[in-house]
């Protein structure tokens, strides 16, 4: 786990089966050649973010509240929770956290198929 592996949204592209897989791999959102998908991601451009996260006044916009209610139904995690453990706590305790949460003797979870690489 790396702050480069943590998105703009909050979402950690290190438990992203399109990081942890070994055909097309993502490098995640932040660290270099993105899905089609990350590359036109609304958040990822937004040009209100001062910072590495999503900050702005209108936090959180609709585009957040939807893939955070998306993930939270789907996968059990929260971009927001992410955004404000970081905010509250700083990316070095984060990622700590996440290392904990999602990383295993078995290898790293993805949250999307739920299956260890």
């Amino acid at each position: 786990m790396n702050k480069n592996l943590i998105a703009p949204c909050g979402m950690n592209c290190g438990i992203c089966s399109g990081y942890l897989r070994e055909k097309n791999k993502c490098s995640g959102c932040n660290a270099g050649p993105t899905l089609p998908s990350c590359q036109r991601c609304r958040l990822k451009l937004c040009d209100q973010r001062k910072g590495d996260f999503c900050d702005c006044q209108k936090l959180p916009c609709q585009r957040l509240k939807q893939l955070d209610k998306r993930y939270r139904d789907k996968y059990g995690m929260s971009m927001l929770e992410n955004l404000e453990f970081i905010r509250k706590n700083g990316i070095d305790k984060f990622l700590k956290h996440e290392e904990k949460r999602w990383v295993s003797k078995k290898g790293v979870f993805c949250v999307h198929n739920k299956k260890y690489y």
